[in-house]
């Protein structure tokens, strides 16, 4: 086993969650050396051709880790992780934080056809598809913004992949109702923690609304200019909203969170050029930090 490849415990994690050899195109080469070298490539963040030998052709990999990103095969072997740690016990939904990370954009990850994707071999688009494929262009120059969501044990609950030059704001919803655990015992999803924590980006009237309305409890302190125009408006403007600075402190979960994102190089710099490839990138990393004990 070569250095950040799946451990035998890891592996026996993950196997039951693959799909099955079905279909006309043959059987699946080994599932297992197969995704040890899409994990060599994103830990490194090497060309897909520069893959070593002992993983196979790298045309295996590359076409499997992109077939799995379009038809969202790895966000449901994501869930089912998920599911798996949630029987467990190990999700804390006390409290979840949010926050986003913006990763540099190769010059490698700019220049796709403005032209819908298509999954290979069948008809319709993938899930994560795109029309922008997520790269912005700011001062720093080309780049991509994470959004997730976690909790205290620096593993994510959900993924949102957006332009680097998108407000955190407005991206607070979608990233909320991409929390979807699945119940093994049937019945519908977990997907609202009971207490969630955020920087003052997050700070707006319709965040905290929807807030209150899913009846989660919030730590969000109160930008500046919105402290003054509530003060400004006297009688009319609400109760202060309250913060809790001893809450605040677990905001810290979601920093170390994407600090160990981007120990995969493939994450800390895209060098994918479609959206749902590096969404699918960015997934397997998170994968990847479910399945360690």
């Amino acid at each position: 086993m070569g250095r950040g490849d799946l451990s035998d415990v890891e592996w026996a994690r993950l196997e039951p969650h693959l799909p099955k050899n079905v279909g006309r195109g043959g059987r699946w080469k080994n599932h297992c050396t197969v995704i040890n070298g899409i994990l060599f490539r994103q830990r490194t963040g090497i060309p897909w051709r520069d893959l070593p030998t002992r993983y196979g052709k790298w045309k295996t990999a590359h076409d499997r880790h992109r077939r799995w990103s379009a038809d969202g095969t790895w966000d449901r072997i994501l869930h089912n992780v998920q599911a798996d740690a949630d029987a467990e016990g190990q999700i804390d939904w006390s409290v979840v934080s949010v926050d986003s990370t913006v990763c540099r954009a190769h010059q490698h990850a700019a220049g796709a056809r403005h032209r819908p994707a298509q999954i290979p071999g069948r008809r319709r688009r993938p899930a994560q598809d795109r029309p922008d494929e997520a790269v912005g262009r700011s001062r720093g120059g080309l780049t991509t913004k994470i959004h997730l969501a976690s909790y205290g044990g620096c593993r994510p609950l959900s993924i949102l992949v957006t332009p680097g030059q998108w407000g955190d704001a407005p991206q607070l919803i979608p990233v909320l109702d991409r929390i979807r655990v699945p119940r093994p015992a049937g019945g519908r999803p977990r997907t609202r923690p009971d207490h969630l924590c955020g920087d003052k980006a997050y700070s707006s009237r319709r965040n905290r609304c929807y807030l209150r309305r899913r009846q989660i409890r919030h730590t969000i302190p109160e930008r500046r200019d919105q402290r003054a125009n509530r003060r400004r408006r006297g009688s009319h403007s609400g109760r202060p909203t309250s913060f809790d600075r001893m809450q605040y402190v677990c905001r810290n979960e979601v920093e170390r969170t994407i600090n160990a994102f981007k120990g995969s190089r493939a994450v800390a710099t895209r060098y994918d050029k479609r959206a749902y490839v590096f969404h699918g990138t960015v997934t397997l990393a998170a994968i990847r930090l479910w399945l360690r004990p």
